[in-house]
């Protein structure tokens, strides 16, 4: 199952780094794994807290109807995690620079579907099923290992294979909180970037699911009434916190700790949350870069904190570099909180 691992080696990080006189820069201190190990034994053998992984691929966006662009956030975040500065703030050398999985075929096939055509439609959504076990099996590789994958998509869709890899190797649900505008739990039909959580909470992988800052015009009288009779579901929502001010980011930040720190628990960071970040569907109503960065520092402190998954941006030539930097921002807040 690992025919699709694309190890980082020695030769891409010179491609990316960018060494200057008198500066440490956090790419000269990361781990790589060695040309031919065995994966599973090296990882676990490894002395680091964390494993980098990309999942270039917006497969399971085009497959909800969206705007694609998610398949080059992995290289733009590589260009901007590899030069910030090693010092006493960050810490590359817990650091594993794993690599990619690499879905050039499937991309190749979704190039040439149709997706207002009903039978093409449901093929792309069968192509992200496949996705789904190349992601599950990375992830349960890595969590079984005893370390934290900090995953960088990609669509959302990938939610599911992230939680069903780590329930499997922890060998019980999960919980997960999720920074969103969107609920992404849309209806079982066929996979795609909407309804990873769905599949995820169905089939027993997911318990407890917080959605935190939903926008309240985004969500469905249908899945809203769904929400509101299970159990396992809750969230806040933007406009309270942002707009009518009912509530607060601190209150509700601590609402759903409560609803979801008593098991290993996943963060789930989807960049069409953030104003501004150009991604699958970019607002120019959500939360500030601040407050994203504070939410993964809070999160990433806590003990049962079990992954990090960032996705949903969708990098232009223009923004690249802003992408880069947030999406590493995001990266290091989390390591920090985790290893403080």
């Amino acid at each position: 199952m690992m025919d699709k691992l694309v190890v980082f080696d020695n030769s891409d990080l010179l491609k990316f780094l960018k060494i200057r006189p008198n500066e440490s820069k956090f790419g000269e201190y990361v781990n790589l794994l060695p040309p031919d190990c065995n994966i599973y034994e090296h990882i676990e053998n490894l002395d680091v807290d964390y494993v980098l992984v990309g999942l270039p691929e917006d497969i399971g966006v085009f497959a909800n109807h969206g705007t694609r662009g998610t398949s080059t956030t992995w290289e733009t975040t590589l260009k901007s995690i590899l030069n910030v500065q090693k010092n006493d703030f960050t810490f590359p050398e817990r650091l594993l620079i794993l690599g990619y999985l690499n879905f050039e075929k499937e991309l190749e096939k979704i190039n040439l579907l149709d997706r207002s055509i009903d039978k093409e439609l449901a093929k792309s959504r069968k192509i992200v099923s496949k996705v789904d076990k190349h992601v599950s099996h990375l992830i349960y590789t890595i969590i079984k290992a005893g370390k934290t994958p900090i995953i960088i998509g990609g669509g959302q869709n990938n939610s599911y294979g992230n939680i069903k890899g780590t329930a499997l190797a922890l060998n019980a649900p999960i919980n997960v909180i999720n920074f969103d505008s969107q609920t992404n739990f849309r209806s079982e039909e066929g996979r795609h970037s909407g309804n990873g959580f769905t599949y995820a909470f169905t089939e027993g992988f997911l318990k407890n699911y917080y959605i935190f800052g939903l926008h309240e015009s985004y969500i469905t009288n249908t899945i809203l009434k769904t929400i509101e009779k299970l159990n396992h579901i809750e969230y806040s929502s933007y406009e309270s916190m942002e707009i009518t001010q009912s509530s607060s980011f601190k209150k509700e930040i601590k609402n759903g700790l409560s609803f979801i720190e008593g098991k290993p628990f996943g963060i789930e960071i989807d960049c069409n949350a953030i104003e501004n970040i150009s991604s699958n569907t970019m607002s120019s109503s959500g939360f500030s870069i601040k407050k994203a960065r504070q939410f993964t520092h809070f999160f990433g402190k806590q003990e049962n904190a079990t992954y990090l998954h960032i996705c949903e941006a969708a990098p232009t030539e223009s923004n690249a570099d802003q992408i880069g930097k947030l999406i590493t921002y995001l990266i290091t807040d989390f390591m920090q909180a985790h290893l403080k």
